[in-house]
């Protein structure tokens, strides 16, 4: 009886006292079970490319790829993109680079009208951008390269980055996105960084959480009435 008493104790309490946590971490489970992670991600609204072959017989020479400083790029990539074949120098010190492939012109840093441009190419969605808006800090929706260009869209409320530096779409976040990511910050219980979950608090809430079950377990024959079948 005295087992029981003492279980009966620790549940009750540490059922209220980790209760709300508990009903976050079944929420959002279940919200996670719901949606697939490509939808999350907005990957159904990516425009699919058509192939393209990337005409170029040799890549430019590092030389006529040298940035203000006059520094070599240490690696250079030809890639073919919806506006025509582009090169990308990436150079040790300083910010990397996109050149047009056929007339070397530099294209960076990307524009407003370029990422609007960049951004309508990439998705699916007939309606035209909204705003589109410099971001030059991290947040917890965003945390790619900087700078970049935030093309918002009415439909969803997704926003497709486009990094300034290398024209490249680094992020999309839709509406859905934010809903995950609050509840992903619940389930993990980071609620400034949305990233870590191996912290203190989260352990010792997971422990303590074991325990209240362990003890719900122990009362299960007295709360059904074994105990009593069994002295009878």
């Amino acid at each position: 009886m005295r087992l029981a008493l003492l279980a009966s104790f620790v549940h009750k309490w540490l059922a209220l006292l980790l209760g709300l946590q508990i009903v976050f971490w079944v929420v959002s489970g279940l919200f996670f079970t719901l949606f697939p992670i490509q939808e999350i991600r907005s990957e159904h609204l990516i425009r699919k490319a058509t192939a393209q072959p990337l005409e170029l017989r040799a890549l430019p020479a590092p030389a006529a790829l040298a940035n203000e400083a006059g520094a070599m790029p240490v690696r250079i990539t030809a890639e073919q993109r919806a506006a025509g074949p582009v090169v990308l120098a990436e150079y040790a010190d300083g910010p990397s680079a996109l050149f047009d492939a056929n007339s070397l012109a530099r294209l960076s840093p990307i524009g407003a009208e370029q990422a609007r441009e960049i951004a309508t190419r990439h998705v699916t969605l007939t309606s035209a951008p909204t705003a589109v808006v410099k971001v030059t800090e991290e947040s917890a929706e965003y945390r790619g390269a900087l700078p970049a260009w935030r093309v918002q869209f009415s439909d969803g409320g997704l926003s497709v980055y486009v990094a300034e530096n290398t024209g490249s779409v680094t992020a999309r976040r839709s509406d859905l996105w934010r809903l995950y990511d609050a509840l992903w910050a619940l389930h993990i219980m980071d609620w400034r960084n949305h990233e870590d979950f191996n912290h203190p608090l989260i352990v010792i809430t997971a422990w303590l959480t074991l325990l209240s079950v362990i003890a719900g377990i122990v009362l299960i024959p007295y709360r059904i009435g074994f105990s009593r079948k069994g002295k009878a």
